[in-house]
């Protein structure tokens, strides 16, 4: 036991948590869906129309935190008015399989899911 510990070091240098803390935010998974289910770069608007219920401030944040990870590639075209893409790299195609399972899996148990939410809410009420 001692050493699966070792494993995951506590501090904020702790490799596994470090990089898994990226993803566990509302968005960056389904930008990376997005981007690689798509057929070459997507513009900044199209990705928040294909959202639709994210603000502009929190697809800014979260594909820049996407960029400075190295899972997606920004190119500005300095033009009028200025257009900007966005595309997976090789590194955020690599966690497309990944995520793809995760999605797959939460699909084929969502509905045992939610029937053990409601439950634990129901019995939380009379308890």
């Amino acid at each position: 036991m001692k050493k699966k510990l070792e494993d995951y070091d506590f501090s904020k240098a702790c490799p596994i948590r470090n990089v898994l803390d990226r993803f566990g935010d509302k968005w960056s998974i389904l930008v990376i869906l997005l981007l690689g289910e798509h057929k070459g770069p997507m513009r900044f608007n199209e990705l928040a129309q294909t959202i639709g219920d994210i603000s502009q401030k929190m697809l800014t944040v979260t594909l820049r935190t996407l960029e400075a990870d190295g899972m997606v590639h920004r190119k500005h075209y300095p033009e009028i008015p200025p257009r900007v893409e966005y595309e997976l790299t090789e590194l955020g195609k690599g966690l497309l399989p990944h995520i793809n399972g995760l999605t797959q899996w939460a699909l084929k148990n969502y509905d045992a899911i939610t029937k053990s939410r409601k439950k634990f809410i129901a019995r939380k009420q009379f308890a």
